[in-house]
C-alpha cells in the first residue's frame, strides 16, 4: 500500500473533506460445487488478455473459503476494450480430492468493453462437466 494514503485520508477527514469513492474492482469471479451446492475454495485462476495470436497474463489468484475472487483485474490498470481469458485450474482441485474429472482446466474467453462497470464471471463446477454465465 501507498504509505502516503494513510495520511491523506487522515487529513481529508480532520478537515471534514468529502472523501471520493474509489471504484470497484472491475472483475470478479466465483466457483460453486454442483454436487454438493458449496462454495469451492482453493481454485487457483488467471486472468490473460490477448494480445495479437498471443495470450498475456495480467493477474492470478486462488478462490477463498466463499469460492470467489473479488478482485481479479490489476489495481490501478485502466480497462481496455477487448478479449479476455480466465482460466480456472480444476483438475488441481480434483486431485487434491483424489478425485478424477475431466477437465484438468477451465478457460473461458470472453469480451469487455471500458465502458461496462463490472463483470461477474461464475463458474458451475462438477468432475465431469461445467458451465458459466455473465453474472452480475
Amino acid at each position: 500500500m501507498n504509505p502516503i494514503k494513510p495520511l491523506v485520508l487522515a487529513c481529508a477527514l480532520a478537515i471534514g473533506a468529502p472523501l471520493a469513492a474509489a471504484a470497484p474492482n472491475p472483475l470478479s469471479v466465483h466457483v460453486l460445487d454442483l454436487q454438493s451446492g458449496q462454495p469451492t475454495a482453493g481454485i487457483r485462476v488467471r486472468l490473460e488478455q490477448r494480445a495479437g495470436a498471443q495470450w498475456r497474463e495480467l493477474a492470478a489468484g486462488v478462490t477463498n473459503a466463499e469460492g470467489r475472487i473479488p478482485a481479479l483485474y490489476p489495481e490501478g490498470k485502466p480497462v481496455t476494450n477487448g478479449e479476455y481469458r480466465i482460466v480456472f485450474e480444476t483438475g488441481e482441485h480434483y486431485a487434491r480430492r483424489g478425485q478424477p474429472s475431466f477437465f484438468p482446466r477451465i478457460p473461458v474467453e470472453f469480451t469487455m468493453d471500458a465502458a461496462t462497470a463490472h463483470y461477474h464471471v461464475p463458474l458451475l463446477l462438477s468432475p465431469f462437466g461445467y458451465s458459466t454465465y455473465r453474472g452480475n
